[in-house]
């Protein structure tokens, strides 16, 4: 299935009109669009289902929380998703998010916890043969190109050294990859297909990863006795 070509159009409508008194008005067209994307991130999770296990789908609300931003517009101007993997031997999630001129899927780790940021940062300074390995795999890099690096410490996080040689990847306080879809591929019938084809692809890198936080560094797991 497609989405709908209604959707774009309508999220334009109410980033020129972010208020309450539009919105109202407007309201039962944005419940006709929910319907519809219900049907189309389940079909994703179906997809997903197919090579990954699935936990929970959410889908995040259109009402901004204003209550601690300079920024009082009262509605988003995306509809997005996400689909947590099942199990705590399973880490690391997909998001999905649809607006016009900013579609983009997003793999791995976001703000990840404290403890899961050490032990991740602790993993690269060891050895980073296998996750530079996955992160270079020809496919992969077509569509990803690493980690997105737009919020990094300065020079080095506390208690490691700002010459080793993988500071490229310690110094990132997230771990996850994006790639984002011009309008037209949005829009077109074949782009569930797309988006399941990159899912996929992340497949060795959350293998990888969930290996990683389910030990120790001597390997010892932290989830089974």
């Amino acid at each position: 299935m497609k989405l709908s070509d209604t959707l774009f159009p309508l999220l334009e409508e109410l980033k020129t009109n972010n208020n309450r008194n539009w919105f109202s008005e407007n309201k039962y067209r944005f419940q006709q669009e929910e319907t519809f994307l219900k049907i189309f991130f389940n079909e994703i999770t179906n997809g997903l289902n197919t090579f990954d296990t699935i936990e929970k789908l959410k889908i995040f609300r259109i009402y901004r929380d204003v209550r601690f931003s300079k920024d009082k517009l009262p509605y988003k101007t995306n509809r997005s998703a996400n689909w947590m993997r099942e199990g705590a031997h399973r880490r690391g999630s997909y998001y999905l998010q649809l607006e016009p001129g900013n579609s983009f899927i997003g793999c791995g780790f976001f703000e990840p916890n404290p403890e899961d940021l050490l032990r991740i940062r602790k993993e690269f300074e060891t050895d980073t043969t296998e996750i530079r390995e996955i992160l270079n795999q020809p496919e992969f890099k077509k569509v990803f190109r690493g980690f997105d690096t737009t919020n990094q410490v300065k020079t080095a996080p506390k208690g490691f050294d700002k010459n080793h040689n993988a500071i490229d990847l310690i110094k990132n306080k997230n771990f996850f990859v994006a790639h984002y879809y011009p309008d037209k591929e949005v829009l077109s019938a074949d782009f569930i297909k797309t988006i399941l084809n990159h899912f996929q692809l992340v497949q060795p890198y959350f293998k990888y990863m969930s290996d990683v936080l389910t030990t120790d560094l001597n390997g010892v797991s932290l989830i089974y006795p």
